[in-house]
This record gives structure tokens, C-alpha cells and sequence, in this order.
């Protein structure tokens, strides 16, 4: 087991409550490392936003020792060795060193140990199960350290018995190499993943959206939906893909046009080509939020002409009859439609006038359209509806004797 001091000076490690978390863990002579994420990121280079950490200490003990400290704990996933320390700056996942007894492909069933190699060993990938002490020595227990280097996301040990373990693991596979590996995918994990893909059928909506999501989000997203495709892992999971070529494109617009953070859930409806029933089931299968189901349903079935050359007079009419957000989701996908390179200017100019436009109101008010003679109920709606029509159609105009004019004239033509 290798030990370099590579993290003393990472701001995370350094901050006052990730000492005072740490030092309350050690009090009695027990150890605790950071793990996972943190680390791995910390050593490439990227941000680093939740900080896990593993102890030899149960999870009885960590909570004890944290809660005479002052820290305030919250068992989260207690059963499985798994509690939350709560500080006014971060969240702490902390977790005691474990086995795997038992898994069915989703689950596992642990047994604590303060053994770290054991711990290391039920990890996911090399560049998972890297650990560093509190003063920043970083421990490599399974050459985890030369893949991270290399940009390899590769299994630990057997990737058939890792995979079987939990089938999440599949699509984590193609997320982590989206979004920290380089090149080609290690082959071994690549071949496993595509020969055990039928697991992936007994994982839940939830834990699959939220990969697919996360897959996405990445900037090498085009390239790892298309290697999922490949190995006949998108056929189970998102079998509605038909459109890898738009959403390709989409991923390149966004990265070349610097638009950040990417928008997971556009991403998700440019590689889609479905109906508003396609939708909805695709939502129920994949327990989508509502807000997102009705996002993707209005993006991929809107009929509003969207084209590149539309005039500022045209796009202020479908801005403000669409909605900022739908406007903006049509225009992107209409975009990743075009041939690549063509009209980028004129589409983001689109984009860039949707952002500064305020959505202008009607000057036009119950009182008013009462005073003009029409009776209280019903009618006073319908008659601002055709008012606002012609307001929309004349390019909003302020003029409110012209707005009087024409309420004057649908009243005498609609009312009497």
C-alpha cells in the first residue's frame, strides 16, 4: 500500500468543520479517512463538492463520539454503517469499513470490519477506493492511483462479480468514464457491462434516471450515450433514444457555445422523438418529477414555427405566447436540427434576445372592459382574449387610446 502526503493544502480538508468532524471521530483512537469522491477529485484537479468519510468506528460509536463534540448527527442509513454529521458548512457522509455478505443485484447486505483493504475491495472502481488521512496522506490499497492518472475507470477485481453486486454499476461505469476517463473505455469493464446488461432490468426508475442524468450532464455525454447504445445497454434502460444524432450535436452546441451547466433534462428531450403518450410513459418508468415530464412534453409537441430566421417581431410574438422556457427549449433543439455549423449566429442571437426580453402586460383592466359596457361574468374574459390577440398580433403596442379603440370595436361587434 502506497502513502504519498498529496492533499495537505486541499481547501476542503482544511476547513474548520471538516477538522472539528474529524478530530471528534478520532478522539478515542479510532481512525477515520476520507473516501471516494473527495479524494478523487481533489487529486485530478476537479471541483469537490461532498466529502464522505469511512471509520473503524460503528456507526453507535461515530454518532457518540460526534454528538460530544457538539456535531449534530442524523442516522440516514444506520443498518448499513451509514450516518450523517451535519455542520453548519457541509454535509458529512460517514460510514464504518464493511463487507459484503450478501447482494441480489441492487442491495447489499454488510458486515463492519476495520480491516481497509476488505473495505477498499467492495468498492466500485480503482479510482473510488483511494483514501487520505486528515493531515492529507493519501492511500492507494488497490492501484487506484495509476488509473486515476491514466484517466482509466476500471473495476475492482472481477468487473462480472462487481457488477453483479449492484447492476447500477453498469450505467456508473459509463458515467464515471463520461466524465473522468479518456479515450477508449477499459475493455474488460466495457465487455462486462455489455454481457450483463439484463440485470439492469430488475434496478428501479429512480436509480436509473438519476445515472441517466447524470451521463448527460457530462461533457463527453454524445460519446457515452453512443458507446451504450453499441453494447445494447441503451435498448434496455432508454429504449425511446431514436434521436443519438440531435442530441450529439446539442452536446457539442453546448460546449463549443460555452453554455454551462448543462441542462440534463433538454439533453434527455433532444434524444427523444415521442408524442405526448410516449412521454408519459417514458415518465412513469422513469419516475420523472412532473415539472420535467411537462418540460419534455411541450419541448418534443409544440407546433410554433421555430426557424433560425425568424424576425425580433416574430420571436417577441412566440416568447410571449410560448413562455420563456419553452421558447428557449424549441429554439435549442431546432438548432441541434441544423445542419452542424450552419446559422450558430443566428440561433444564439435567438437565445440571447429570449434571455433579455421581459414579458410585456396588457394594459387593459376588468374595470375598463366594464366601463366599455360589457356585464360582469364570462364575457369580460372572452373579450380580453380577443383584445389581447390583436395587442400580440400589433408587436404589443403602448398606445392605450389605440388599445381603447379596439376593445370599443370588439364590444360593438361581439356584445350587442
Amino acid at each position: 500500500m502506497s502513502a504519498e502526503k498529496e492533499l495537505a493544502r486541499a481547501p476542503w480538508l482544511n476547513e474548520a468543520d471538516t477538522k472539528a468532524v474529524m478530530d471528534a471521530l478520532q478522539a478515542e483512537g479510532g481512525a477515520a479517512r476520507f473516501v471516494g469522491g473527495s479524494v478523487r477529485n481533489a487529486l485530478m484537479g476537479e471541483p469537490v463538492s461532498d466529502v464522505d468519510i469511512a471509520t473503524t468506528a460503528t456507526p453507535e460509536k461515530a454518532k457518540a463520539l460526534l454528538e460530544a463534540k457538539g456535531v449534530k448527527v442524523v442516522p440516514t442509513g444506520i443498518d448499513h454503517g451509514t450516518i450523517t454529521a451535519v455542520t453548519s458548512t457541509r454535509h458529512f457522509e460517514i460510514t464504518t469499513l464493511r463487507v459484503d455478505v450478501a447482494t441480489d443485484g441492487r442491495r447489499a447486505d454488510v458486515a463492519f470490519t476495520d480491516d481497509w483493504v476488505e473495505d477498499a475491495k467492495r468498492r466500485d472502481f480503482t479510482m473510488n477506493a483511494l483514501y487520505c488521512d486528515a493531515d492529507g496522506t493519501v492511500h492507494d490499497p488497490l492501484g487506484g492511483l495509476d488509473d486515476l492518472k491514466a484517466r482509466r475507470v476500471r473495476f475492482i477485481g472481477d468487473p462480472h462479480e462487481r457488477i453483479r453486486e449492484d447492476y447500477l454499476r453498469i450505467l456508473r461505469f459509463f458515467r464515471f468514464h463520461a466524465w473522468y476517463g479518456k479515450g477508449e473505455p477499459d475493455d474488460a469493464g466495457l465487455r462486462a457491462c455489455a454481457e450483463e446488461k439484463e440485470g439492469l432490468r430488475q434496478l428501479s426508475g429512480e436509480r436509473v434516471r438519476d445515472e441517466l442524468f447524470k451521463i448527460a450532464s457530462a461533457d463527453n455525454a454524445g460519446e457515452a450515450y453512443r458507446q451504450m447504445a453499441a453494447a445494447g445497454i441503451l435498448a434496455i434502460v432508454l429504449p425511446e433514444a431514436s434521436r443519438l444524432d440531435r442530441f450529439e450535436k446539442y452536446v457539442e452546441i453546448e460546449a463549443t457555445q460555452l453554455f454551462a451547466p448543462a441542462d440534463p433534462v433538454l439533453r434527455l428531450g433532444a434524444m427523444l422523438d415521442l408524442d405526448a403518450a410516449g412521454v408519459a410513459a417514458l415518465a412513469q418508468r422513469l419516475k420523472l418529477s412532473n415539472k420535467d415530464r411537462d418540460r419534455l412534453a411541450a419541448m418534443l409537441t409544440d407546433q410554433t414555427k421555430i426557424v433560425c430566421y425568424l424576425s425580433m417581431r416574430e420571436v417577441r410574438r412566440a416568447l410571449y405566447l410560448m413562455g420563456l422556457r419553452l421558447f428557449k427549449d424549441r429554439v435549442s433543439l431546432g438548432w441541434a436540427d441544423d445542419r452542424r455549423g450552419h446559422n450558430a449566429f443566428q440561433w444564439r442571437a435567438m437565445l440571447a434576445m429570449a434571455d433579455s426580453w421581459e414579458k410585456p402586460e396588457l394594459p387593459l383592466t376588468g374595470e375598463m372592459i366594464k366601463a366599455a359596457g360589457v356585464p360582469e361574468g364570462p364575457e369580460i374574459g372572452r373579450v380580453r382574449k380577443e383584445v389581447e390577440e390583436w395587442w400580440v398580433d400589433s408587436d404589443f403596442i403602448d398606445d392605450e387610446f389605440s388599445i381603447i379603440e379596439r376593445l370599443k370595436a370588439v364590444v360593438q361587434a361581439t356584445v350587442y
